[in-house]
């Protein structure tokens, strides 16, 4: 019998980000228009798109042995699942998003307290209500459907709880950040009976590992250069490195090729100081994968 490991793609906001993040790690993923299945140039997986906001139910449901969303969805759906690693990315960046409080810029609601007695609208109910609870307030949380933003603006409701990746959209419609709720980032995560399949495990830990790898790499890039033997003091002490840069010696007397690892955000700060404590030939190229 023909082994499958059946995996729930998060639809929506973090879609394009997630096949990327798949694809960098060395997988080729074919979509159909207009199609919720992907196709793995793996036999061995099968992939489906479904919202982020349900994939934390279904997996635990066991209709997918394995899925990605964001930590705030696996709490709102209070769903018994088997972490198996973070991963931080989102829409626009690798940063994570922000789960906040806001209410309009022009109201009296400027504390969680000042909520008593008010309506909050909101797709996370009851991560929200979870909130509310802990500093002992009570009010009305009621689901909203989408264009959760305008409600608050347009004094529909007292206050929103959103989620929110720079503030942006926010202060667009003229609101303002109360509290931030919570952090969160995507998970990687399996239901707990495929977790205990050693082949089905074995397989998500490679996943797992792979999807890691390609994340550490996105934010890294790699050097080399060529220095001299009286330079190589200077450019090691100035070269960050993950353990120690690589050193081997070249045909030319003296003459030494160097390779390291170091942030990408780094690099037009480093580079120009290299070349003026004497290395040459310096190259920057990508990375795809970076294992720890």
């Amino acid at each position: 019998m023909k082994k499958i490991l059946k995996l729930a793609i998060p639809k929506g906001s973090l879609q394009e980000s997630t096949i990327n993040l798949f694809t960098n790690a060395g997988f080729e993923i074919t979509s159909i228009s207009r199609s919720y299945y992907l196709v793995f140039d793996d036999p061995e997986i099968e992939a489906v798109l479904i919202r982020a906001q349900e994939i934390p139910r279904y997996v635990e449901l066991g209709v997918f042995d394995a899925g990605i969303s964001g930590k705030d969805w696996i709490l709102e759906n209070r769903a018994r699942i088997v972490e198996i690693c973070e991963l931080c990315y989102a829409k626009h960046g690798l940063k994570p998003v922000k789960i906040v409080l806001a209410a309009a810029e022009n109201s009296d609601i400027n504390s969680v307290k000042d909520l008593e007695g008010k309506i909050i609208a909101t797709e996370l109910v009851n991560l929200t209500k979870d909130y509310l609870k802990k500093h002992d307030i009570k009010c009305n949380v009621e689901f909203s459907w989408g264009a959760t933003e305008i409600k608050a603006s347009y004094k529909l409701v007292d206050a929103i709880v959103e989620i929110t990746e720079t503030g942006a959209t926010l202060a667009s419609h003229g609101l303002k950040i109360i509290d931030v709720i919570m952090e969160s980032t995507p998970r990687f995560f399996a239901n707990e009976k495929s977790w205990n399949d050693p082949w089905k495990k074995e397989k998500m830990e490679k996943i797992a590992l792979l999807l890691e790898g390609a994340l550490n790499a996105s934010k890294k890039v790699g050097l080399k250069m060529n220095a001299h033997k009286k330079d190589l003091p200077r450019i090691l002490k100035k070269l960050p490195a993950i353990k120690k840069p690589t050193i081997s010696p070249l045909s030319a007397k003296g003459w030494y090729a160097l390779e390291t690892i170091i942030d990408k955000k780094e690099c037009k700060e480093i580079i120009p100081e290299l070349k003026k404590l004497g290395a040459s030939g310096i190259v920057e190229y990508n990375i795809n994968k970076l294992v720890y």
